[in-house]
């Protein structure tokens, strides 16, 4: 058994991007999730074609694999956290955002570019909150399928879509275009999903073109270190081998970045451990 870990920029904030590249590789990481930030490869300031080729030389120098992640919060609009998004009456700057994205994972060789959906905005009817989603993400798939990259949509817990069922329901209507796959956070599964994790996994499997992994407690969104939430691991990396995973699995930290370095370290030997642990599980 062995899967790919990768670590997220965003519990890496307080760092230059070139450094935490550097860190991320030097632990024994094979991968990273690049949210696309204002520290870290702004998609907005000038220059960016040559500053993409910088980024994809030092992933390829450090033979790390990436997802582009597009779940910065305040690099739309300062004063609202995660907006415009493709719910809001503004949402034509949510789509150029992961337009942009799109273009950037395709220069960067990357595995997947990640979105979610929003949280519903007041004034907004169910039904028109999720036309506007779906018209959304029709053109980000439109995008994607010419650039030859998937896009990896994430249910988030409170947002439109934040179970793997709403996401079964957005696919459907989207006409289930080939490069709209799923990515799973590990958490999520234990706060949101009525089923038990591992099971949550394996429903998945066939779709997931990206994982994001860290630990939850049942009914709270709030990104833990591994072994101070409820889940049990062992299983869960189990079940991505079983469905045949060979995407990342990314550790999601983004308000451990105080000490990116040492938790970063910690959450790889606890993914090795629970790793060698399913394997012998497997074995037995």
């Amino acid at each position: 058994m062995t899967l790919r870990f990768g670590y997220g920029t965003n519990g890496f904030a307080n760092h230059r991007l070139t450094d935490a590249l550097a860190v991320i590789a030097d632990l024994g990481y094979t991968g990273v999730a690049l949210t696309l930030d204002h520290a870290h490869l702004d998609p907005f300031r000038p220059g960016l074609s040559r500053r993409v080729d910088a980024v994809a030389g030092q992933l390829g120098r450090l033979g790390l694999a990436v997802v582009v992640e597009t779940g910065a919060r305040y690099l739309l609009d300062p004063r609202r956290k995660h907006a415009p998004t493709l719910l809001d009456d503004d949402r034509d700057r949510r789509i150029d955002f992961l337009s942009r994205a799109v273009e950037i994972g395709t220069d960067l060789g990357a595995e997947a570019v990640s979105c979610w959906a929003g949280i519903r905005p007041p004034h907004v009817s169910p039904n028109l909150a999720w036309d506007r989603l779906v018209a959304g993400c029709a053109k980000v798939a439109e995008r994607a399928t010419a650039a030859g990259v998937p896009i990896g949509f994430e249910p988030e817990p409170g947002m439109l879509v934040e179970t793997v069922a709403d996401w079964q329901r957005l696919r459907a209507r989207l006409g289930a275009p080939a490069a709209f796959g799923l990515t799973l956070d590990i958490g999520h599964c234990r706060a949101v999903e009525p089923d038990p994790v591992p099971e949550c996994v394996r429903a998945a499997g066939p779709d997931l073109v990206n994982v994001q992994i860290d630990d939850m407690r049942r009914g709270v969104h709030e990104h833990l270190e591994f072994g101070t939430g409820e889940i049990d691991f062992p299983p869960v990396l189990a079940a991505l081998h079983e469905v045949g995973y060979r995407g990342l699995v990314a550790v999601e930290l983004p308000r451990h970045s105080h000490a990116a370095p040492d938790i970063a370290a910690s959450s790889l030997r606890f993914l090795r451990a629970a790793e060698a642990r399913a394997a012998q599980e497997v074995t037995v």
